[in-house]
């Protein structure tokens, strides 16, 4: 049985992290059979082409593994989409699922959070501090590829910044303006906090440890840069969310540097 999480960790001289824990669509060999879903429907509720917004000059974390096996965004016991309301009323696994891949499941989970912790340990280390960009996307069409963005309640880009120690509120507030004083195809960017997600289980479980010593941002990009429903990417959209994330990245560098944690 080999049920392991498939990443890859990209260093960079940087206190930054760029994290893609939902870009990845693999399935390991032995839990397909296991897997009630086809591909297009995992691809649906996965956060693909994430792991190219954040490739940036900063240290990079890209999860290649389908949240479908297991997700790293959710504490360990409900990260295993077990029944419907896990998963937006998806059945994911077979009346057959075997106990035991269960176990292995979590404990994968648990062994990728101490990895996890180590790499930013190396980089408080060095640096002082450290911040993550913890990068996802999300649908804005629940009802059909017709349906009409609701963008009252789903921004272009979401802030998740809710279990970040308020020591770092000018930075995100900084941020934030920063992000909103760029364009995207020469229009003002929709960016807002907290509004359509807060904050996973991993920038929570990392704050918990580490909250004083740095900064989760989880930034969730509206599925403009695709077709939600067919899977069609639109490459000059994701080229655009890279460059607007690596600005505010250089844009904020002095900023940072001049912490004092």
């Amino acid at each position: 049985m080999s049920l392991q999480i498939e990443y890859k960790i990209k260093n960079a001289d940087s206190p930054f992290w760029s994290f893609a824990i939902h870009d990845g669509h693999l399935i390991s060999e032995d839990l397909k059979p296991y897997i009630a879903l086809t591909d297009k429907q995992r691809l649906r509720e996965e956060d693909p082409y994430t792991a190219l917004i954040g490739d940036l000059p900063v240290n990079q974390f890209i999860v290649e593994t389908s949240r479908f096996q297991v997700d790293l965004n959710r504490e360990v016991e409900n990260s295993v989409y077990l029944n419907p309301e896990q998963a937006w009323g998806l059945k994911v696994f077979l009346p057959n699922f075997p106990s035991n891949y269960l176990l292995e499941l979590y404990r994968h989970h648990q062994s990728l959070y101490y990895t996890i912790e180590r790499h930013i340990a190396t980089t408080i280390k060095k640096f002082g501090f450290f911040v993550i960009l913890d990068i996802h996307s999300y649908n804005a069409k629940r009802e059909s590829a017709d349906e009409i963005i609701n963008t009252d309640l789903n921004p272009q880009i979401n802030l998740g910044t809710l279990y970040n120690n308020e020591k770092w509120r000018d930075f995100i507030d900084d941020f934030s303006t920063t992000l909103k004083s760029l364009k995207l195809n020469n229009k003002d960017i929709d960016v807002r906090e907290n509004i359509k997600f807060k904050g996973g289980n991993l920038a929570k479980h990392i704050l918990k440890q580490l909250g004083e010593l740095g900064c989760v941002i989880s930034i969730e990009f509206r599925k403009d840069f695709m077709n939600e429903w067919t899977g069609e990417v639109y490459h000059d959209k994701l080229s655009e969310y890279n460059q607007i994330l690596k600005e505010t990245v250089e844009s904020l560098r002095p900023y940072l540097l001049k912490i004092q944690v």
